[in-house]
């Protein structure tokens, strides 16, 4: 029977136990440092708690990494190489030595990794990629991404780039199917001190280019995408899970079954482990969209490679 763990409850944690109930997947376990606050949770939800993770190491076939970035490869790893796999919220780490260390720590326990990218799980992008693979766009040749907002105090360890930019540069890269050549951006600091909380960002793919707005100031929050294609014009909300599709005859409200993108991330890890299928976001995918992200960051015009 495939068994969970979670290892932090913060927001993300606890959609994770809520997700983990709803889909029938059993949870074993949970952990967090804030002991008032884990024990709480453990009574209300009926889960042993654990202020110390190591407790839960090998006693289940999946753990949700839900902590912050900075601490994700040194869980993950003790986890993968109790033979567990690994679904880590974004990005996979803080840097590329890190991501590659869990990486080949999966590979060497044989157990799969998954990197938390939602939005190829949003039903919009899922539906995208297939009208982009049935050629009803045409050639691919501008992707624009506008994700702003009010600022999200739950960030404090990373800069707007990493946290939210992410997001973007990995839909982009899945939708294009291929990497960028290279990264172009300009980040600013308006209300912070360490980290940016605004961006431009420009990824050169060769024939196709995209851009990628970013900002923690925006009064209303924004999610949308617009991807330009030689044949047709396609629009995305993401928060309203809509895809317009308009070229030289019509425009055309694409239906679409709604449905929680984090739902269906962890229903398709669940399922990666049971079948022994390769997730869809696996660590490769997680180090190669943090990768263009950290050139992002640091304002600079190429892809560290």
């Amino acid at each position: 029977m495939t068994e969970a763990v979670v290892i932090g409850l913060g927001v993300m944690g606890m959609h994770h136990m809520r997700i983990y109930k709803e889909l029938g997947c059993p949870l074993i376990g949970i952990a967090d440092i804030n002991k008032e606050r884990g024990e709480e949770i453990g009574r209300k939800y009926n889960v042993p708690f654990y202020q110390d993770y190591s407790g839960l190491l090998g006693l289940s076939s999946i753990a949700s990494i839900c902590v912050p970035t900075c601490s994700h490869m040194s869980i993950a790893t003790d986890f993968l190489h109790a033979k567990t796999n690994c679904l880590v919220e974004k990005p996979i780490a803080s840097d590329l030595n890190e991501a590659k260390t869990m990486i080949q720590a999966a590979e060497k326990n044989n157990v799969k990794l998954m990197v938390g990218h939602i939005e190829r799980f949003n039903p919009v992008v899922k539906e995208l990629k297939k009208l982009i693979k049935k050629g009803v766009l045409g050639k691919i040749l501008l992707a624009s991404a506008r994700r702003v907002g009010p600022l999200q105090s739950r960030v404090n360890d990373v800069g707007i780039v990493v946290d939210s930019a992410l997001h973007d540069i990995d839909t982009i890269r899945y939708l294009i199917g291929k990497e960028p050549q290279a990264v172009y951006s300009k980040t600013g600091c308006l209300n912070r001190t360490i980290y940016e909380d605004h961006a431009m960002i420009m990824l050169d793919f060769g024939e196709s280019m995209a851009s990628i707005e970013v900002n923690w100031f925006t009064p209303e929050k924004e999610r949308t995408l617009v991807v330009t294609g030689s044949k047709a014009v396609a629009y995305i909300d993401y928060i309203r899970q809509g895809l317009t599709i308009i070229n030289s005859r019509q425009k055309k409200q694409i239906k679409i079954i709604k449905a929680e993108p984090l739902k269906t991330e962890i229903s398709h890890f669940i399922s990666s482990v049971k079948n022994g299928g390769e997730p869809l976001v696996n660590g490769a995918e997680g180090l190669n969209t943090l990768k263009i992200a950290l050139a992002a960051s640091k304002n600079i015009s190429d892809v560290q490679r």
